[in-house]
């Protein structure tokens, strides 16, 4: 089935939360991409401050995840999604006006607490109007996300020429155009209470060993997926050369977005009825494995021949990892995203989002400091040690959600409908007041 004809067979709510997905990320990347350089150049304002900045933005961001996915469950996803993106928009505008430090770090902070609010509440919209087929919704949310991510830095491209105020004041119209989009037809869903207070629920959730060991297990997915913004680019840019690194790192990009343009629905497909413990360790044996292909194929360039190679005959293993990458994401991903309501049940879907992406952002943030200093002092970015540090984290992912399908962990979805779900969302099934406690 083609990417146009899986949309139409989702409900309006669906379609329209995936075409938020595509604009709210050309709208942010058309903007963030450019911002360090804005205010370094524009702003004039120290690396120290800069960093102080977008380190806001990333906090404000990641440390509010759960957050934002209880809002969604105690106020409804909907009303969140929309105060978030309206937040967002005003961030932006924030942007185009400011001048002084105090404006731009509001700004920033602003536009990382709306996409707390708003990343949960859509993913736990959607998994609750997609029902039995949310890896299917899934895989489009990655498809659309991957699209917008692809095309906004393009967008930006242009409009930055024209000045940085315009480029925001247009990522901020695109958000408000999505706050208005939403309120006029996106369907209310009315939060449904579940008999606990807030300190219940998070009693409920700390306690509830399986999700937590399910979250660790995989909190390697987006920290890896995020290392095509990181060590990738760095590689494709130490490849080409000063001369080609910036078409070099468009490659990287384009390639990653076409791979899953093309094969995304058709691994979902191919691999619903399996399975998804297996098919998620063999998805993170595959990302970990992407990043071993750049050094290696540095080494056998280095043994062949002491000439230096054509810029894109260097490139060309660091975009097959880009490839690679984007194989293990869109085997791994949409499974992820389908089973994690399913440890919180239809009242706790919100917050059970903003837990594991709360757990994902800190093991980011971890990771990538880690390649860094690797980068820095053990070799650059085509040296083992970043590479194996990205490795390990996938194959250790894979060993460790491996053994959480051997001993019946994971919730039961509809490609294993014998097997019972674990004692652990078993009562989320139900309707009594103590369905959240669970262990």
């Amino acid at each position: 089935m083609s990417v146009v004809r899986l949309f139409r067979t989702f409900p309006l709510s669906v379609r329209l939360l995936l075409i938020n997905q595509l604009a709210g990320n050309v709208g942010f990347y058309m903007l963030i991409p450019f911002l360090a350089d804005y205010l370094l150049d524009d702003l004039a304002l120290s690396a120290a401050v800069v960093g102080v900045i977008l380190g806001a933005r990333n906090l404000s961001q990641q440390g509010l995840f759960l957050v934002g996915g209880m809002a969604a469950d105690r106020l409804g996803a909907r009303r969140v999604i929309i105060v978030g993106a309206a937040i967002r928009a005003t961030g932006f505008a924030l942007f185009a006006v400011g001048g002084s430090v105090a404006v731009v770090l509001l700004a920033s902070i602003l536009t990382g607490f709306a996409g707390a609010l708003f990343n949960p509440a859509v993913r736990a919209y959607i998994a609750r109007d997609s029902d039995d087929r949310a890896a299917d919704a899934f895989a489009l949310f990655n498809i659309f996300g991957n699209v917008g991510s692809a095309a906004g830095p393009i967008v930006g491209t242009v409009l930055i020429s024209l000045g940085f105020e315009l480029t925001a004041i247009v990522a901020a119209g695109v958000f408000l155009a999505l706050t208005l989009a939403q309120l006029a037809l996106l369907p209310h869903r009315a939060a449904t209470p579940n008999g606990n207070n807030v300190l219940g629920d998070l009693t409920a959730l700390l306690g509830h060993r399986v999700f937590w060991a399910f979250a660790i297990a995989l909190m390697g997915m987006f920290a890896l997926q995020s290392q095509i913004y990181f060590i990738l680019t760095l590689q494709a840019q130490d490849a080409a050369g000063e001369d080609f690194s910036a078409i070099a790192v468009a490659a990287l990009f384009l390639t990653e977005t076409v791979t899953i343009l093309v094969l995304q629905v058709r691994i979902t497909s191919a691999l619903g009825a399996r399975a998804r413990g297996p098919v998620m360790a063999v998805g993170m044996t595959v990302m970990g494995g992407a990043f071993l292909v750049p050094p290696a194929a540095a080494r056998v360039i280095d043994a062949v021949t002491d000439q230096p190679v054509p810029a894109y005959l260097a490139v060309a293993p660091v975009a097959l990892a880009a490839a690679i990458l984007a194989v293990g994401i869109m085997t791994v991903a949409p499974f992820v995203n389908e089973l994690i309501p399913r440890f919180g049940g239809p009242n706790l879907t919100g917050t059970y989002y903003g837990a594991f992406y709360l757990v994902a952002g800190v093991f980011t943030v971890t990771l990538t400091s880690l390649v860094g200093a690797a980068v820095d002092r053990l070799g650059g970015p085509l040296g083992w040690w970043p590479a194996l540090l990205c490795a390990g984290t996938g194959f250790a992912s894979a060993v460790a959600v491996a053994a959480m399908h051997r001993y019946g962990a994971l919730p039961a979805t509809s490609s294993d409908p014998d097997r019972p779900a674990p004692a652990s969302t078993v009562l989320v099934k139900g309707d009594s007041d103590d369905a959240t406690d669970q262990r």
